[in-house]
């Protein structure tokens, strides 16, 4: 039996278990959820659709007028790989990632991880929000991102006055 033949084979019986397939549908749930908590306080221009993903990661953009004058946004990610809900500082394209990339790395900016460009990576800088979270409490928890991502940002626009003002 080839590798592709046993992981489907494995991926067939765990989906028949259902706890996959719930979780799954929790996370993608709540991330809808935040979503459109995001886009009833920022406006639904500033948020955009849910990505829901391949199982490596379900998000979605917000816009902020100081970050998308620089062609950056947010990313609030859940990362199946690591198992927790992110923010990330993003480019709307490899170019722009690349510049702000140098302009981060060359700073020596250690406030959060700064995430070298390579194939597949989206993110320039990566905040962990919650690593153990609770979606038994969705309004405790979307407290939390909401004021991490708040958080985050206020510190890249910080950063982003200092080092590339406008």
């Amino acid at each position: 039996m080839s590798e592709f033949t046993d992981d489907i084979a494995q991926l067939r019986e765990q989906l028949a278990k259902g706890a996959i397939r719930r979780a799954y549908v929790a996370i993608v749930g709540y991330m809808s959820q935040l979503r459109a908590h995001f886009a009833g306080t920022q406006g639904e221009r500033a948020v955009s659709s849910l990505y829901q993903g391949s199982l490596d990661m379900t998000y979605f953009a917000l816009f902020p007028p100081s970050l998308a004058a620089r062609d950056l946004k947010l990313a609030v990610v859940f990362n199946y790989e690591a198992f927790c809900l992110e923010v990330w500082l993003a480019a709307r394209n490899r170019k722009v990632q690349r510049r702000y990339w140098q302009l981060f790395s060359e700073s020596d900016w250690s406030a959060y991880r700064v995430v070298e460009p390579s194939v597949g990576v989206d993110a320039i800088v990566v905040h962990d929000i919650a690593g153990d979270f609770d979606l038994e409490d969705p309004g405790g928890l979307t407290g939390q991102v909401e004021a991490a991502v708040t958080a985050f940002l206020i510190d890249v626009e910080g950063f982003l006055s200092a080092y590339d003002p406008r």
